[in-house]
């Protein structure tokens, strides 16, 4: 959520930033302006009318006690007075406070300056591309799928509906070899293995910037006001919510294995055929609080991590740097990651990685202490590591040769010994 001391000091600033997005937020940041300016100045009539008020009650008691009644009666009814508009303030107060968080939740964080502007998918900056290979015959993954009996999508749909697949045999080996994989790749560059709640309350959901920005793909228990988690992300982040850090205790490196929840309201077509778009999917996340000093690094090096990871799985992959359309709305900058699938003849986009600066922890409260004993706002970044669909789609379509799907050598410990899927 924005900093209304930035959005006061650099109004101008703020504004350009959020231009990369493709929009013109003027009239919402002066808005916001003006309510914090009209909150600050009742305030201010409320501490007067306060302070008075407690200067006139010790008059009073001094009045009282030297028999002048008619004067305290006086101060009395002016006391009064005061007290029934401090009433006033304080219900006109709680209204503008409220119109004053509505508007700040609403606006996007403003952009990095290094995010370009752009309106399509064809406005991102390429950073890296692999040689895609020409690989003849070549088929979709749910052929392969199919044929070797690794997920049935039809039992999905009896027992779920679209979008819920149903891994079988060694299909569901194969998704559990790579999770223990990544979350050992992980592991092993310092970051702290969690198993979160896959269930979070609403607190948690706004903090990282779920709510209200995508209220409509999240899956809501609304007899308990919970929310199934879209990425663990959420419980990750969230873990240090309120708290004031050390800063020798920054950089705090978290990586987590979980089912994500997702609705994907309005999706059809071939771009959600198979395991190219579903309702439920595994994956597996990266998340680091930094101080703001360190975070520009941070996110290179998690983009690092990353494309070492897809390098060990022998996947073509290009690393794209998103356009302001379509950065998320928490994110300040993104890089995304996609791996060429041969059998469908595109890209799926396996990893995002973004640096959220203050975004998230101004919501969440996350702060730490300089050690010049100075209370500041940490950096957050989060980043896949990896999700699982595209990745073993591209894996199955890539790796398909004559009924045999070949495994990354990487994955043949996790897979028990096996080396490749098939007869």
């Amino acid at each position: 959520m924005l900093v209304l001391q930035e959005v006061r000091s650099d109004r101008d600033g703020v504004i350009a930033a959020l231009s990369r997005r493709g929009k013109d937020y003027a009239s919402e940041i002066d808005q916001i302006l003006e309510l914090d300016t009209r909150k600050r100045q009742l305030q201010s009539e409320l501490e007067t009318l306060l302070a008075q008020a407690n200067k006139n009650a010790k008059r009073i008691g001094d009045l009282m006690r030297r028999g002048e009644h008619s004067e305290a009666d006086r101060m009395k009814k002016t006391n009064a007075a005061g007290k029934v508009r401090s009433g006033e303030l304080h219900t006109i107060l709680e209204g503008i406070s409220e119109q004053l968080h509505d508007a700040l939740q609403h606006i996007p964080n403003p952009l990095h300056p290094e995010v370009m502007m752009g309106a399509h998918d064809t406005d991102h900056e390429l950073c890296f591309s692999s040689e895609v290979p020409d690989v003849a015959g070549c088929i979709p993954h749910w052929d392969v799928a199919r044929h070797l009996n690794l997920v049935d999508f039809s039992a999905g749909v009896k027992v779920s509906g679209a979008g819920l697949p149903l891994y079988t045999g060694l299909g569901a080996k194969f998704q559990r070899a790579l999770a223990q994989y990544f979350l050992e790749y992980n592991i092993d560059a310092g970051y702290l293995e969690i198993a979160p709640p896959f269930i979070v309350n609403r607190a948690s959901a706004f903090g990282t910037g779920q709510l209200p920005d995508k209220d409509g793909q999240m899956y809501h228990l609304g007899n308990d006001d919970f929310f199934l988690i879209p990425t663990s992300e959420i419980p990750l982040t969230n873990i240090h919510r309120g708290d004031i850090l050390s800063e020798a205790s920054l950089p705090i490196k978290y990586t987590a294995h979980s089912p994500c929840f997702r609705r994907e309201a309005g999706s059809y077509g071939k771009d959600v055929r198979g395991l190219n778009r579903v309702h439920q999917f595994e994956k597996v996340e990266i998340v680091q609080i930094t101080s703001p000093n360190e975070s520009s690094g941070t996110l290179l090096q998690m983009v690092d991590h990353v494309r070492k990871l897809l390098e060990s799985l022998g996947l073509p992959f290009r690393l794209l740097k998103l356009c302001g359309k379509d950065t998320g709305f928490a994110a300040a900058i993104t890089y995304d990651f996609e791996v060429y699938a041969m059998g469908q003849g595109k890209w799926l986009e396996v990893s995002s990685i973004s640096n959220f600066r203050t975004f998230q922890s101004h919501r969440m409260k996350i702060r730490y202490k300089t050690k010049d004993h100075k209370t500041r706002l940490c950096h957050t970044l989060n980043g896949s590591s990896l999700a699982l669909p595209r990745i073993y789609a591209a894996l199955l379509e890539n790796n398909y040769r004559e009924g045999v799907v070949h495994l990354p050598s990487v994955l043949h410990s996790y897979m028990g010994g096996l080396e490749c899927i098939g007869h």
